[in-house]
């Protein structure tokens, strides 16, 4: 029996964004979530997938424009999957991810409010990752067909693209299919060949085509993600405020002329590398958090500095992304949790410590909690560099760490600073919180409905005095926010 084909939606208003960058349109009862669109895009769509209360569909025809709506300067936009709202105006993207911080805390957490501050925004719209993570694939993703290939179509493939995108089959030997890029949305094996991504400081562009137009004229063998087979298989680049850089490539087994081959021109066509890594990862996955870092030049990690503080990173390393805005999120973390010399604080999700070491300094002690072992030791280091004494880390599951053992043998803190993962606390953690009642306790969350979700929970106990959004990814749908919850008694 043939499926009912879905319907072509004409003449639609997009009225509002919605999550994952996408846009929302409303015809008749039904919602319809379209990405790249804005509101007062007047637009045909074609239904893609429909379920009881909403559809998903792309566009398939423009008849008017947004005046609000502005061009992408991403030759790569759309395709790659990522700054979704390059075509929104900046005030427009901050207007939408301040509602989107009202509307979820609103919404799901149904508590009193008060009014939200104004979301700080990043001076810096492009260039502002210091971190950036590419994939070698022998399958890139072709964009419109080559004059001198006539090989066939991938049917699935054009089926669910908008673009009229296509990869070569696997017998077509008249296109260099190999690339270093991002993967294809959906597509674990396809990766979009970047020429210029527009995150990182442009060096990272300059490293990784260099790193590409070497590997193509030394015939490096670039990696099969199906056949688990090849060469050359991720690289990583990260950078800081102060100039340092880090370059890892990541093999799939060692050759000792291959990788020192590499390297050694890496290393002299940029000097400014301060930390030079290798690793040989055979695994099925990309993870190499459980994998052995080799130093090829320089040191096995670079500096980052807020304020007065420096901080290591390595390369299994977490620190926030945007380095600038990572200092006003911190900074408003520690206007929100007011510490003085009497007080005892406690980081939750402590990462590498850099929330509590940058604010140590004004409390009696800080006791930070992390799951990732080798996070704390880096929280440990970035103590001891910069002679803060007034710290103590520990690994553990957070549910579980949390307890009111814990809280017993190391004290009842005044203040809980925490900064959860996008799904939010465990309902035992904010059960030991509710325990454990601290005067005041900051939650910074990358996820205003997790964060939305576990406010109402914290609710019984505890009133939501301040809430700060704080941008810290321009063109994307993501927004970070800082709560400043008081016990009521």
């Amino acid at each position: 029996m043939k499926k009912k084909p879905l319907p072509v939606l004409e003449n639609i208003k997009i009225t509002d964004v919605a999550a994952e960058g996408k846009a929302i349109a409303k015809v008749n009862d039904l919602i319809v979530f379209v990405p790249f669109a804005v509101p007062n895009d007047v637009v045909d769509i074609q239904i893609v997938k429909k379920k009881k209360n909403f559809a998903e569909g792309r566009v398939i025809k423009f008849h008017k424009y947004a005046n609000e709506r502005c061009d992408a300067v991403c030759e790569h936009f759309g395709i790659c999957g990522g700054c979704k709202w390059q075509i929104l105006p900046y005030e427009k993207q901050l207007f939408y991810k301040q509602k989107q911080v009202e509307d979820n805390l609103k919404r799901i957490g149904k508590i009193e409010l008060p009014e939200i501050q104004q979301i700080i925004g990043s001076k810096k719209q492009f260039f502002y990752r210091n971190k950036l993570e590419f994939t070698f694939s022998n399958r890139k993703w072709l964009l419109a067909p080559q004059p001198t290939c006539h090989c066939k179509l991938d049917p699935q493939s054009l089926k669910n693209t908008s673009n009229s995108d296509f990869f070569h089959n696997d017998s077509c030997t008249n296109e260099n299919m190999n690339g270093l890029g991002f993967h294809i949305p959906a597509m674990f094996d396809k990766v979009l060949d970047i020429n210029k991504c527009w995150l990182q400081d442009d060096i990272s562009n300059r490293i990784r085509n260099e790193i590409r137009q070497y590997a193509f004229d030394n015939n490096l063998v670039f990696f099969d993600l199906r056949r688990q087979e090849g060469f050359l298989r991720t690289l990583i680049i990260r950078n800081t405020t102060i100039g340092e850089l880090m370059v890892v490539i990541v093999f799939f087994y060692y050759d000792k002329k291959l990788i020192n081959n590499i390297l050694e021109h890496i290393k002299e066509k940029f000097p400014q590398i301060t930390s030079l890594l290798y690793v040989v990862n055979s695994k099925a996955n990309d993870t190499i958090t459980d994998q052995k870092i080799e130093v090829f030049s320089g040191r096995n990690h670079i500096f980052e500095q807020m304020e007065n503080l420096k901080f290591k990173i390595g390369a299994k390393s977490f620190y926030q992304t945007n380095s600038k805005q990572a200092y006003n999120l911190y900074k408003t973390v520690r206007d929100f949790a007011d510490i003085n010399p009497q007080m005892l604080v406690y980081d939750l999700y402590t990462g590498t410590g850099t929330i509590a070491c940058f604010v140590a300094e004004n409390a009696k002690k800080v006791v930070g909690i992390e799951y990732i072992p080798e996070a704390i030791e880096d929280a440990r280091e970035n103590a001891k560099i910069n002679g803060i004494k007034n710290t103590e880390f520990f690994a553990g599951d957070m549910q579980k760490a949390l307890n009111q053992d814990f809280i017993k043998q190391h004290g009842k803190p005044d203040v809980i600073i925490t900064d959860p993962p996008r799904a939010g606390m465990h309902n035992d953690v904010i059960k030991t919180l509710l325990f454990t009642k601290p005067k005041r306790i900051i939650y910074v969350s990358c996820n205003p409905a997790t964060q939305a979700r576990d406010l109402q929970l914290l609710d019984e106990q505890y009133q939501v005095l301040k809430i700060q959004p704080v941008d810290m990814f321009p063109h994307t749908q993501h927004v970070e926010n800082v709560v400043l919850l008081e016990c009521r008694n």
